[in-house]
């Protein structure tokens, strides 16, 4: 596990830029944090670090935002899926399989038979605008 302390949204944009280095087509991203972490923040980050230069805001609504770059990222805000919500039904799992990297918020939300994430990334508010960023890779140790 990495873990980074950020004291303002320019250096959590700078730490999501470092770790888009690391991600891969069909990588699976865990953002947890409680409401306002900064979660989506982070996606901003990433995006823009994966070449996408337009918008990045939170998809709550819509589910799912898609970001053209190097590497397609689908940005997921599941927050509003009910639980329960057949995700292969309402169609993730169309991103979920495919050769972009999924950024995932609230992913507690989706049904426990997913299979693991290539990786999680915990924000937790430590000030107004002061992040603990944990990054943690799955199945290593």
């Amino acid at each position: 596990m990495t873990e980074f302390h950020s004291h303002s949204e320019s250096e959590t944009l700078a730490c999501a830029e470092t770790f888009a280095a690391k991600l891969q087509s069909g990588d699976a991203v865990a953002l947890k944090g409680p409401l306002g972490a900064g979660k989506t923040l982070f996606c901003r980050g990433v995006a823009r670090a994966l070449g996408h230069h337009g918008v990045v805001n939170s998809p709550t609504y819509a589910l799912v935002h898609e970001y053209a770059g190097r590497i397609p990222v689908y940005h997921m805000d599941l927050y509003r899926l009910a639980p329960g919500a057949d995700w292969e039904e309402i169609g993730l799992n169309h991103y979920l399989e495919g050769d972009g990297v999924c950024l995932i918020e609230w992913p507690e939300r989706l049904p426990g038979h997913f299979s693991p994430f290539t990786w999680e990334v915990e924000l937790e508010p430590s000030g107004d605008t002061s992040r603990i960023i944990r990054i943690r890779k799955h199945g290593v140790g």
